[in-house]
């Protein structure tokens, strides 16, 4: 059965990750991307270790899968030419240039829904399209540190320190831009008119102080390093073992704590989860660590598998690959690639109870779609062969 989005067409000028995650999302769900690629400054994303059977990197063969690529020179006319022709029979444009640099080379909002009234376009960029900062260069760990969210991530011995995955990025460049972009399709279906969505992973990221920017906000509650429940200010934790592996334990709840200070052959510790002061929860997270440090990893996982505490081990990325939670929930993939052979993915996420997640194939090589997509779009073979001559597509 085609996916919940088949039928929209997506033209995708982004790179690196928050753009061509947010893609893959749509392309997992059934919308028809198309990569429109700069022949002369290949994504970055194809060049990272390791490298597939097919030449292309493991991490563009995933963020680009059931993607077609075109590479086209936005700075020749010709190429700008097969931009405006293709985007009449687009929906959605994604784009992840600094804020004015798709207005210069002429395929900017105004420019485009000028062809096409409907068009959804959105633009990804790390602080938004206005304010004082609109044109700087960052990465994620920088959003996440003007958004005030490394400043209580971490140790107050050892101060903030970056986090593990892409937060900004991700949570707040891709998934916004998906939700962003799927709120646009349902006004337009009632509307008709398209729109422009501006994301800044910054100001996705300063969203995501749920829990901490209420108390802040109207308390002075101020969140710092290791002073709220949640980021360390409490037995909520990860606990060193024996061996030197770690688990987390995170049960708040006083039925979930009762369970583990049980397991760890100190019930007396209980009530003691309730106290925030922080020289009781100091006192409690010692007492805890001495005790965790009495087991192995394994020994404490046989333990708490048997029990409901939220207790849980600190697995490596390997060990929650092949968890049976994860192999149960099939989130690896194997998905095709165009020589034949094919590559373990991260799966999508979403269950739906009357559509598959689409896997065509992984990300492929710069260009490979090129005269197919040219023709589709009316080019003849002539207009063709002019525009490769100037290299305006490739």
């Amino acid at each position: 059965m085609p996916g919940p989005l088949a039928g929209l067409k997506v033209l995708d000028f982004s790179t690196l990750l928050p753009g061509p995650f947010a893609t893959m999302m749509l392309a997992d769900l059934g919308a028809d991307v198309l990569r429109v690629e700069s022949p002369s400054r290949p994504d970055m994303v194809r060049m990272m270790p390791p490298i597939s059977s097919d030449g292309n990197s493991a991490a563009h063969g995933y963020l680009n899968r059931s993607k077609r690529s075109i590479a086209v020179d936005l700075k020749t006319p010709e190429g700008l030419e097969v931009v405006r022709r293709l985007v009449r029979e687009y929906d959605i444009v994604i784009e992840q240039f600094r804020p004015g640099v798709m207005d210069r080379l002429g395929a900017g909002y105004e420019a485009l829904s000028a062809i096409n009234p409907g068009l959804i376009y959105c633009s990804i960029t790390g602080y938004g399209q206005t304010g004082p900062y609109k044109d700087r260069a960052g990465h994620d760990m920088n959003y996440l540190a003007i958004a005030g969210v490394l400043g209580y991530n971490g140790r107050k011995a050892s101060g903030p320190g970056p986090i593990a995955v892409q937060v900004a990025d991700v949570a707040g460049g891709s998934c916004h831009a998906v939700i962003g972009i799927l709120a646009a399709v349902l006004h337009r279906g009632r509307t008709g008119e398209g729109q422009y969505i501006d994301v800044s992973m910054t100001d996705a990221a300063f969203s995501m102080h749920a829990l901490t920017a209420p108390g802040a906000l109207m308390g002075g509650d101020a969140p710092a390093l290791e002073n709220t429940q949640l980021n360390g200010g409490s037995f909520y934790d990860c606990y060193e073992t024996a061996d030197g592996r770690h688990f987390s334990v995170g049960g708040l709840e006083p039925q979930f704590f009762m369970q583990f200070c049980a397991a760890i052959g100190r019930p007396e510790l209980a009530p003691q989860g309730l106290d925030l002061r922080p020289a009781s929860v100091a006192a409690l997270k010692q007492e805890i660590r001495a005790e965790m440090k009495k087991k192995t990893w394994a020994e404490w996982s046989q333990v708490f598998a048997a029990l409901d505490s939220c207790t849980e081990p600190v697995l490596t990325f390997a060990e929650a690959a092949a968890h049976p939670h994860a192999v149960a929930r099939e989130l690896i993939v194997q998905v095709p690639q165009l020589d034949g052979s094919v590559q373990p993915q991260l799966a999508s996420p979403i269950k739906f109870s009357r559509s598959q997640p689409r896997y065509d194939y992984s990300g492929v090589s710069l260009g490979t779609h090129t005269n197919e997509v040219l023709r589709e779009a009316g080019f003849s073979d002539e207009e063709i062969a002019a525009a490769r001559a100037r290299n305006a597509v490739a």
